[in-house]
């Protein structure tokens, strides 16, 4: 299983991280309101996006320290924030983003530490 597991994130790390990094910088576009949205729903969707972000980092990569860990993301996470205002593309830096997306690291840490240590139990 967690050859399975090894061989996929091998695929799915950067692919997803390259989404992402074109996501996050592409010009910003016109809000369209939807039932569903709110306000801060972006605070939202940048918590769960880091948070597999961080997830699919662990599976591939699950000797990395949490100071590396935090040091490699967190890193990344404030790049992409101040190149979304560097670039003028009609995004900007937002810190409450910035505090999301290291919550979401955070979790996907704290969660992948539960579960290795639950199968290790096992």
């Amino acid at each position: 299983m967690d050859n399975l597991i090894n061989k996929y994130s091998k695929i799915t790390l950067p692919i997803y991280w390259a989404f992402l990094t074109y996501m996050l910088l592409r010009p910003g576009v016109e809000n369209k309101e939807y039932p569903f949205m709110f306000r801060h729903i972006d605070k939202i969707i940048h918590f769960t996006i880091f948070f597999l972000l961080g997830f699919f980092f662990r599976l591939r990569f699950p000797k990395t320290s949490l100071l590396y860990f935090f040091l490699i993301l967190v890193s990344y996470a404030l790049l992409t924030e101040i190149l979304q205002d560097i670039m003028k593309w009609g995004r900007s830096l937002e810190v409450l983003d910035a505090v999301a997306d290291t919550l979401g690291l955070s979790l996907s840490y704290y969660i992948y530490n539960r579960y290795t240590n639950f199968q290790n139990r096992i």
